[in-house]
């Protein structure tokens, strides 16, 4: 009495579901609700709208990834279901580091393929359909090719027809100091062979240094040796990341590493000559080879002078070998404990550097630095 009758229950298409269809009088199915016409169609074409993304940092999460691949798919000018995000839905595995990233078009999916390699938090990722795909039946919901009108330099991709830079052994070269030039990058790279293709990331707009490259060799099997040597470097202040553009890293055949080995030692040379406020020096002074004993002994001392003059030899013309010996007074001696050896050019005096600096002698790991000229000239050994 007074009180506002319920009102009767909203059926399905009256307000509740504005998606669905309206019920007719009469339907079919034994009065089963139907779907609605775009979640049908959604899930008839989702094998064929999503991408598999492999390689994902430790740091990516759902919105990270929806939102780097929406502005890229932007900027290559991939979308083309209208205004908004192209990315609908992302799914994370964290353990293995992929994901799937479901698009709103099976176009939009197609054109996201160019954009294998592209870099993420800082390394590259793989794009690829997923292992669901069905190339027969995708080919009657859209295209299945990329667009050929993309502008993939908007992201730092090189298109397909790019001068050997495409395949399994294409690799990916992170962490540059912005300051190297083109010429020492692949100075750097081919030290373990020739280069088929090469390509040092620039700026657009002002040219300069992105901080990667990419490139592929002509003996293919160096590839992992290039990458396994070079990985982890420290170049100035920043830490290379080398591997393979679309795996992850690889280890080296055991017969590749007395390769490996010379590939170091050569890029440790490389990275000394290239980092900027390293002076190098014809002089190159070596601690905690010999012992105080060792050089009291006139024979012993004898023998120390020719090991040091046959081993700095071998990397360049000594012009001369200084070991200072302990005084018989006991008086202190500047340099006691050290060696050095005056090289004829910083070519020799470099590799002596990088070839002595951490081989054991007498079970001492030996530390190899450049020393001042002016001061070994100068009979000054104490610096």
């Amino acid at each position: 009495m007074g009180q506002v009758p319920p009102a009767p229950p909203t059926l399905p298409g009256a307000g509740m579901f504005p998606n669905m269809f309206p019920l007719p009088t009469g339907q079919p199915f034994g009065g089963l609700p139907m779907m609605p016409i775009q979640a049908m169609t959604q899930q008839a074409t989702r094998h064929a709208r999503r991408v598999y993304v492999g390689g994902l940092s430790p740091t990516a999460n759902e919105q990270s990834v929806a939102t780097f691949f929406s502005q890229v798919m932007a900027a290559v000018g991939g979308n083309t279901a209208g205004p908004g995000d192209a990315v609908v839905n992302v799914y994370i595995n964290h353990e293995k580091k992929f994901a799937f990233v479901e698009m709103r078009s099976v176009e939009e999916a197609s054109n996201a393929m160019s954009l294998d390699g592209i870099i993420f938090e800082g390394a590259p990722v793989k794009v690829r359909r997923p292992s669901d795909y069905n190339p027969s039946l995708a080919a009657t919901l859209g295209p299945s090719q990329p667009s050929s009108n993309l502008n993939l330099a908007a992201v730092g991709l090189t298109p397909g027809a790019s001068g050997g830079l495409e395949g399994p052994d294409r690799i990916f070269v992170g962490g540059l100091p912005y300051y190297f030039t083109e010429s020492q990058v692949r100075e750097l790279l081919e030290s373990f062979g020739a280069l088929k293709g090469f390509d040092l990331v620039k700026d657009r707009e002002t040219g300069n240094s992105k901080g990667y490259a990419f490139c592929v060799y002509q003996d293919l099997s160096v590839t992992d040796i290039a990458c396994a040597a070079l990985n982890g470097i420290k170049m100035g202040d920043k830490t290379l990341t080398v591997r393979r553009a679309n795996q992850g890293t690889m280890q080296p055949k055991p017969e590749q590493e007395n390769v490996l080995l010379h590939a170091q030692q050569q890029i440790a040379f490389q990275r000394i000559m290239m980092q900027p406020g390293v002076m190098a020096t014809t002089v190159v002074c070596l601690t905690q080879v010999v012992t105080e004993d060792e050089l009291r002994d006139d024979e012993e001392y004898e023998d120390i002078m020719e090991d040091m003059r046959q081993e700095g030899g071998k990397f360049g013309a000594l012009t001369n070998v200084v070991i200072p010996r302990p005084s018989p007074s006991g008086e202190p001696v500047p340099g006691l404990g050290k060696v050095f050896l005056k090289y004829l050019d910083t070519d020799g005096s470099s590799k002596a550097r990088i070839g002595m600096n951490g081989r054991k002698f007498g079970g001492n790991e030996v530390v190899a630095v450049f020393y001042p000229e002016d001061k070994f000239e100068q009979g000054d050994y104490g610096a």
